[in-house]
């Protein structure tokens, strides 16, 4: 007679990490279908003091910019969590 038995704890960890990669892929297609839809809707030009000079800038670029600095911040910012719970 065969005998329910529950999945190993690592069976189950594996399961609840692939829904939570799940989760935050469909997170970041979210916020990058908006950050889409914000930046083809302000398509002007902008007055954009740059560190060593001032010019007008298609505001689609300031907008990526800012994104793609803050993305990289982000990154950072895991990665150095993450070290200081490797050494710990």
């Amino acid at each position: 007679m065969p005998v329910a038995t529950t999945p190993e704890p690592s069976a189950q960890r594996d399961v609840r990490a692939a829904k939570q990669h799940r989760r935050r892929e469909v997170a970041a297609a979210v916020v990058g279908a908006l950050v889409a839809v914000f930046a083809l809707l302000n398509l002007g030009d902008v007055q954009v003091n740059w560190i060593v000079t001032s010019a007008g800038t298609p505001l689609i670029v300031v907008i990526v910019i800012s994104v793609l600095v803050g993305v990289a911040l982000d990154r950072l910012l895991i990665r150095r969590k993450q070290r200081q719970a490797n050494r710990a």
